[in-house]
């Protein structure tokens, strides 16, 4: 039986450095119903150099992208305030780690799930880091190669951790065409591992297409509002929408873990069957000894008489008894 599909909801930077509003972000996903909620640990003097360039310049705030990771960084002690506020609320905490520093600190606090962010898939020494855990590993694959991705999968597969590999287009917001919900066989069939959907769209619907497909695991990032401030919102669900997003992919899990067998749905169903199939009726008044004809029946509901699929068989068949208009024909009566 497939396992429920695990949702995450990616807070990464939409807190803006607010530390409320990360609480309050954990509030928000725990009244979806996701699995997890997830962050990105950025110490910036550990993984950035100060003249690292902007992708966007979105900020009129901070002179330099280094100084934007800075206003980005909690303290150790308000991550493990984070952690506890995300556990107590019934969700699973994650967080990617993007220097040796930031994965120390979240191994000490106890994260035993590790998404490794797109850009870090190459950072062999980090991944053999968090390979060395033993631990769960989700692979993004928003700027790799095919070829790059295998020899990170075969890297993990000498160490027997547990896996997984997101379909993942490092676009903001990623537009349809390029959501790329075909990679999910092919991962399927070159890593044979559990595959799942990191979207990008700001939309529900390639996460519902991708629960529909069986997916083992769907991550979004999420903002409280489309109004909210930063470089992810345009690529975000409303924690509203993922609310959506969650109640569609439990209707699937339950579809995809209950497969129907027709047969033996329509042996329950007989009841319905019975009300709104059609049996094979007297037209109008037949004489006993009048051969049964097009003319002389006809077919109506309810099909608890003899059924519809017979009624040409009847034809030139003898009436041994008389029968009354709207009459159900039985075998008693024909010869």
């Amino acid at each position: 039986m497939k396992k429920e599909c695990f949702i995450i909801a990616d807070v990464a930077q939409a807190h803006d450095g607010s530390l409320g509003f990360a609480h309050a972000f954990i509030d928000a996903v725990a009244d979806t119903g996701a699995n997890c909620v997830k962050f990105q640990t950025h110490i910036a003097a550990e993984e950035s150099t100060p003249g690292e360039p902007w992708r966007i310049k979105f900020s009129p705030q901070d002179d330099t992208r280094y100084e934007y990771w800075q206003r980005m960084e909690f303290t150790d002690e308000q991550w493990i305030g984070l952690k506890n506020h995300a556990e107590e609320k019934g969700l699973e905490f994650m967080s990617s780690p993007f220097s040796f520093k930031a994965f120390e600190f979240l191994k000490k606090i106890g994260v035993k799930k590790w998404k490794i962010a797109s850009g870090e898939t190459s950072n062999y020494p980090l991944l053999e880091k968090i390979i060395s855990t033993g631990d769960e590993i989700i692979v993004s694959s928003g700027m790799s190669k095919l070829h790059e991705l295998q020899e990170v999968i075969d890297l993990i597969k000498k160490s027997h951790n547990n896996f997984s590999v997101m379909q993942c287009t490092s676009m903001y917001p990623c537009p349809p065409e390029y959501v790329g919900l075909n990679v999910l066989d092919v991962f399927k069939d070159k890593f044979n591992c559990p595959v799942g959907l990191s979207d990008h769209s700001g939309t529900i619907f390639p996460g519902l297409a991708a629960a529909a497909w069986g997916a083992y695991m769907i991550e979004v990032h999420i903002t409280l509002s489309k109004r909210m401030y930063g470089p992810d919102v345009s690529s975000s669900l409303t924690t509203e929408e993922l609310k959506q997003l969650v109640e569609g992919v439990r209707f699937y899990d339950q579809t995809l873990a209950n497969p129907v067998d027709k047969d033996k749905l329509a042996d329950e169903l007989q009841s319905l069957r019975d009300t709104f199939q059609k049996s094979v009726v007297a037209k109008r008044d037949i004489d006993s000894g009048e051969l049964l004809s097009e003319e002389n029946l006809t077919l109506k509901k309810p099909g608890t008489g003899i059924p519809a699929a017979k009624f040409n068989e009847l034809f030139g068949k003898k009436a041994i008894n008389q029968i009354k208009k709207d009459t159900m024909l039985s075998v008693e009566d024909f010869k």
